[in-house]
Order: structure tokens, then C-alpha cells, then sequence
């Protein structure tokens, strides 16, 4: 599990807990702005820790990547030419979208990628 990236030992720690068996951690990233906590990317499923319920209340999301129907680059500004200039993405699972925005556009890629490479 050397060769795992990830942002937030506390976080990896959690994702680890609940691991299947024989299952590999991929990535662990902190996510920056309302509702997403973290995103966790094993080479079974996404995991996303949902911080915008009432009160202290969270929910910790499993997706399988068959269940993905896309993933976008989110970006506010004008297309420049480069594909990962914005650091977040939009996982889209039947009729949710999921917006995670990360510190920093590498981790933005090395999600889509890792989505891009399970879903197909």
C-alpha cells in the first residue's frame, strides 16, 4: 500500500476500515468547498464522504464504476487549450452529479483518469 496517494492520513485510515476483501486502495483526496469531504478511489469503486446533511450528520457513498454514466471537467473559465486547467470534476451517477473540487488541477486528472480507466 506504499504506492497509494493520498492527501489526509485520517482519511485513508477511514477508507481503509471499510474495505472488501482483496480490495486495493488507488487514491485518497481531500476535497475543498460545501458537501464533499473526501474522495476515495479503490480499484472496485469511488467513495465520497457527503458532508451536507442537518447537523453533523455525513454519509460516506460507495459507486461502482459500472454504475458511472460520465465524468466532466468542471471549469468556469473560457477554454484556453488545456484540458485540466480547473481542479474539479463532475462524476455523473444515473440522475446525481457529484461535484468534487480539489487543491490542485494534477488531482482533478489523476481521478478522471482513474474513473475513465475502471468505467470502460
Amino acid at each position: 500500500m506504499t504506492d497509494v496517494a493520498y492527501d489526509n492520513k485520517g482519511q485513508l485510515e477511514q477508507i481503509q476500515s471499510g474495505l472488501l476483501d482483496g480490495e486495493t486502495i488507488i487514491a485518497v483526496y481531500d476535497a475543498i468547498g460545501a458537501g464533499t469531504g473526501f474522495i476515495g478511489l479503490t480499484d472496485r469503486r469511488i467513495i465520497i464522504q457527503d458532508r451536507s446533511f442537518v447537523g453533523k450528520k455525513f454519509a460516506i457513498t460507495s459507486i461502482p464504476y459500472s454504475k458511472v454514466s460520465s465524468v466532466s471537467v468542471v471549469s468556469n473559465k473560457s477554454w484556453a487549450g488545456q484540458f485540466f486547467s480547473s481542479g474539479e470534476i463532475a462524476i455523473t451517477v444515473g440522475t446525481h452529479v457529484y461535484e468534487i473540487e480539489f487543491r490542485g488541477s494534477d488531482k482533478a486528472h489523476h481521478v478522471h483518469q482513474v474513473i475513465l480507466s475502471h468505467a470502460a
